[in-house]
């Protein structure tokens, strides 16, 4: 996708648009883009985040789970947990 049609494509999901959200969610995590998930999770988007969330933890993101535990996300704070269990 060239730069132009991804913008478009966020200009769409900014205005509503659920299709070109989750086009560009799906996209973003094949490329493991977390800003892009990052920017549609803070604007609301539930899907954006529980993928942000599902790849921090594969990334072992710590930062981003405590990120997203902090403004309230229930499973971000679990995964959160369940990866610092034992740690010291």
């Amino acid at each position: 996708m060239t730069d132009p049609d991804l913008a478009a494509l966020r200009v769409r999901a900014d205005n509503g648009d659920a299709s070109a959200a989750d086009e560009l969610i799906e996209l973003a995590m094949e490329v493991g883009d977390l800003d892009e998930l990052r920017r549609l999770a803070d604007s609301g988007n539930r899907t954006a985040a529980d993928q942000l969330i599902e790849l921090a933890s594969e990334l072992g993101d710590l930062d981003e789970l405590r990120r997203l535990a902090d403004k309230g996300n229930r499973t971000a704070a679990e995964v959160l947990q369940e990866l610092t269990e034992g740690i010291d």
